[in-house]
């Protein structure tokens, strides 16, 4: 499904509302619908189950939004973390340098797709994809350009060089995607941190931020949690938070918002242990994502060539967005850089003391950090689809359908009696409809004829939708339909539970 179509489905079916709509919105800035927080609540239950749960050296927290000012200038985020903007002069629109740079670089690659597509058209079966762009002189020397332009970005974004990035813009004949002009301003930084006041004191001594980041709770964190669970090195500490960042150009839906929701964990490692635990984690995570049915086609490791601040090794797993492959989630090998410099601007030493060495040290850190709402539009796009109806015909014989992994779906189980003017049937659905909701999310739904009651919870993911019939008043069976392969069967009343939780469950996505 498009990605147009994707956002209209969001919103019909209850699931991201733009915020404050009645007042045209809030750019970058979303509301989860009925549906959109139980897929959300479920996602995050997935990760910190699969995190905490199942580890019993991790432990979880929930710090304050607001932090003394002095963690952003220890953390490096009052001097270091900017965006490039440039300005064009003609339409009056504001862009980040390196994303237009980014986009160069794509267009190049949708050429190189659009040859290889017709290559495959031509050759089918016999065609080889890896060979053609190794062998294929146009397309070895568009890779040529767009390796060049993403190694000369790195540099740029490293160094800081607001300079080179305006240059590339204008080598490149970069325009404007709104005016066509390449009219622009030079690059400049800007802080992404939100900035408030504390209380009635005003100047630089109230100066609160917005945490742009759930890290430093954890970081400052880092002994108070490790003496209180006695937790011996390796362990991490992990927790689910929202951070804000004052994003310029926030784009593509709830990609890229003003206000997010981070899943990240820091694991707290002895030094020189770090390249071990860095592939562990790589290949932890990317097991978590495969788990729930993402395929691994869809799925790919990106090494950073320009690291942050912190970063002694980076690498992104990216997802297949409907706009392309992006970051997902980041594995980050930080050294000792954040309890460091919290132990030279507070003074308080952040050392753990190892009985097996014997000696006090600072601890090595590998971060794992998710975007719970980028995650959350990769499970919409990854299950959503439009698909034909077999034995179906006219309107019918399309549905749009979301197949959310059974764990995930925000409804677990659709209760439907067959008629909703019959006081029997009406009656034996509600009184089922109460005893499963004890143990599930369920939904009771009367309204319409049963086909169109299908393809609501079909749109809506939900996984089982048990109706009642006459059959039901005769033997005290129902029938319960499968969303994915349209298969109904009987079963008794008193075995629909069993039968939906053993599809379900956690467990089997934990196990």
């Amino acid at each position: 499904m498009d990605f147009k179509n994707l956002i209209a489905h969001c919103k019909e079916y209850g699931f991201i509302f733009q915020s404050s709509e009645i007042y045209d919105g809030l750019s970058a800035v979303y509301d989860y619908g009925p549906y959109g927080v139980e897929l959300k609540n479920n996602i995050k239950n997935y990760w910190w189950k699969s995190m905490v749960q199942m580890h019993e050296n991790i432990v979880g927290i929930d710090a304050a939004i607001f932090m003394h000012p002095k963690t952003w200038k220890a953390s490096g985020h009052v001097d270091a973390f900017n965006d490039p903007l440039v300005d064009n002069k003609d339409s009056k629109k504001r862009y980040r340098a390196d994303q237009l740079i980014e986009g160069y670089a794509e267009k190049i690659e949708a050429k190189n797709i659009k040859d290889i597509e017709k290559a495959k058209a031509r050759f089918g079966d016999a065609f080889d994809e890896a060979q053609f762009r190794a062998t294929n002189d146009r397309i070895i020397e568009r890779q040529k350009q767009i390796d060049e332009s993403m190694v000369r970005l790195a540099k740029a974004m490293t160094a800081g060089d607001m300079d080179d990035l305006k240059a590339m813009i204008d080598e490149y004949e970069i325009v404007c995607p709104e005016s066509g002009s390449r009219n622009w301003t030079e690059v400049r930084q800007f802080n992404l941190m939100f900035n408030t006041q504390l209380g009635n004191i005003a100047g630089e001594e109230g100066k609160l931020y917005l945490r742009p980041e759930t890290a430093q709770g954890i970081f400052v964190n880092f002994l108070n949690v490790q003496k209180s669970t006695r937790q011996k090195i390796p362990f991490g500490i992990a927790q689910i938070g929202k951070a804000f960042r004052n994003e310029i150009v926030a784009r593509q839906f709830i990609f890229r918002m003003r206000e997010f929701e981070q899943m990240e964990m820091q694991f707290f490692i002895r030094p020189g242990t770090q390249d071990e635990w860095y592939q562990y984690w790589k290949e932890a995570r990317l097991k978590w994502h495969k788990a729930i049915g993402t395929s691994g086609d869809k799925l790919r490791f990106h090494d950073h060539a320009a690291l942050a601040h912190y970063a002694k090794a980076a690498v992104d797993i990216e997802f297949e967005f409907p706009f392309g492959f992006k970051e997902l989630e980041g594995i980050h090998s930080r050294g000792d850089f954040d309890l460091t410099q919290h132990q030279e601007l507070s003074g308080k030493k952040l050392q753990y003391f190892d009985p097996e060495l014997n000696e006090n040290y600072v601890p090595f850190v590998v971060e794992t950090s998710i975007g719970c709402d980028r995650m959350f539009l990769a499970m919409v796009a990854n299950a959503l689809v439009e698909e034909n109806v077999p034995d179906a015909d006219g309107q019918d014989s399309v549905r749009t359908v979301m197949k959310l992994h059974p764990a995930l779906a925000p409804v677990k189980v659709a209760v439907l009696p067959l008629l909703k003017n019959k006081e029997e049937l009406t009656t034996a659905a509600t009184a089922i409809y109460d005893k499963l909701k004890l143990s599930f999310n369920c939904q009771y739904d009367e309204k319409d004829a049963i086909g169109r009651r299908y393809r609501r919870q079909d749109a809506i993911g939900t996984p089982y939708c048990v109706t009642i019939d006459f059959e039901t008043l005769e033997n005290g069976t129902v029938t319960i339909r499968d969303r994915d392969t349209l298969i109904q069967e009987r079963i008794k009343i008193e075995d629909i539970r069993s039968f939906v939780q053993d599809k379900v469950a956690l467990e089997n996505l934990l196990a």
